[in-house]
């Protein structure tokens, strides 16, 4: 950003807090609750390798699990 543009915004900022304090803005809170959707897809990849011996015993034991 350049200087006045910057300083554009340092007066806006100024004289908002001055209507803020001066009361000439009302606000009040929503009647309704705010609904905030968020679409968020979660991809969950398991990779697991056996080591051969465990893979093995496994093999010859299939009740151990």
């Amino acid at each position: 950003m350049n200087r006045s543009m910057l300083t554009t915004m340092r007066r806006m900022t100024i004289c908002s807090a001055g209507l803020l304090a001066g009361g000439c803005v009302n606000i009040t809170a929503p009647d309704k609750p705010i609904e905030i959707n968020l679409n968020i897809n979660v991809t969950q990849e398991v990779v697991y390798r056996l080591d051969s011996e465990a893979k093995s015993l496994i093999q010859q034991n299939p009740g151990i699990f």
